[in-house]
């Protein structure tokens, strides 16, 4: 039998599966019943890795096993498999988050603490700093930034990625407003976002920024830590934005206080004129 290799490249992302168990379930769903032999010459995957192939896929919810002699296996209806796939996931997602809830106050993550501060200490401040690749890496460092806030944050974005701040930074946002940290935030305001951008009121200071041309993308937070990004996310797909995130007080402290001396030049929401 010959499947694609696009084809078996596309079933193995999205179920996440290895080459191997993608041949043996497509073999087996040309057949409906199968030996592991029959799957083994079809799918021309080695007769000594197919049983564990089978049983993979059988504990995956892919296939069933069929009681008898010789022992043969049964393909399930593709949408089956579907419905049984996710319902694996989130039980899988649950029982990782169970796990990882159980290491608050754990042994096992005072240890881990313990080996980062110590190693942080022969650190230089100007070592701390990476690049990050992909939207979602970049709102998942910065909602990390926003957790550990002490002071206050500035985030200045676009006119979209505003609106995208209020899906992946509400809750953190929310949280550093009750500890009492400062939050501005400065975009361009149009009809298309306004009602984000009084959501976002709720917990910060917003500026209008659309008379101004700044075109920028950037966060501080304390003083201390700062990221931006290097790309027009009008032009780039989310997967290939890019950040930089510096730890460096001098720099991040320089470029708060420029922004901070052009904050009131910018409108204040509730005197934004023609926009509702």
């Amino acid at each position: 039998m010959i499947i694609k290799e696009e084809f078996l490249s596309r079933l193995r992302k999205i179920f996440d599966l290895n080459l191997y168990e993608a041949k043996v379930w497509t073999a087996l769903l040309s057949r409906g019943v199968s030996t592991a032999g029959e799957l083994s010459n079809i799918s021309d995957v080695p007769r000594s890795r197919t049983y564990d192939i089978l049983e993979s896929l059988e504990k995956k919810g892919f296939i069933v096993m069929k009681i008898g002699k010789p022992i043969k296996f049964v393909a399930l209806k593709p949408e089956e498999v579907v419905e049984r796939v996710k319902k694996n996931l989130i039980v899988n997602a649950q029982e990782k988050s169970r796990r990882l809830e159980k290491l608050r106050g754990d042994e096992v993550l005072d240890e881990l603490n313990s080996l980062f501060t110590n190693g942080i200490k022969f650190v230089e401040p100007s070592d701390l700093s990476g690049s990050l690749r992909g939207r979602q890496n970049m709102y998942n460092h910065l909602d990390m930034m926003i957790r550990g806030a002490e002071k206050n944050i500035t985030l200045v974005t676009t006119a979209e990625g505003i609106n995208r701040k209020l899906e992946a930074l509400m809750p953190a946002l929310e949280k550093a407003k009750k500890r009492g940290v400062s939050i501005k935030i400065a975009a361009p305001i149009t009809q298309d976002n306004i009602k984000v951008a009084k959501d976002l009121s709720k917990v910060a200071e917003i500026r209008d920024v659309s008379n101004h041309n700044l075109n920028a993308r950037f966060a501080v937070v304390d003083n201390e830590q700062l990221m931006f990004m290097l790309l027009d996310d009008k032009s780039v797909h989310p997967n290939y934005d890019v950040a930089v995130w510096l730890s460096s007080e001098f720099f991040a402290r320089a470029l708060d206080q420029l922004f901070n001396s052009a904050w009131d030049q910018f409108p204040q929401l509730g005197k934004l004129n023609g926009k509702k």
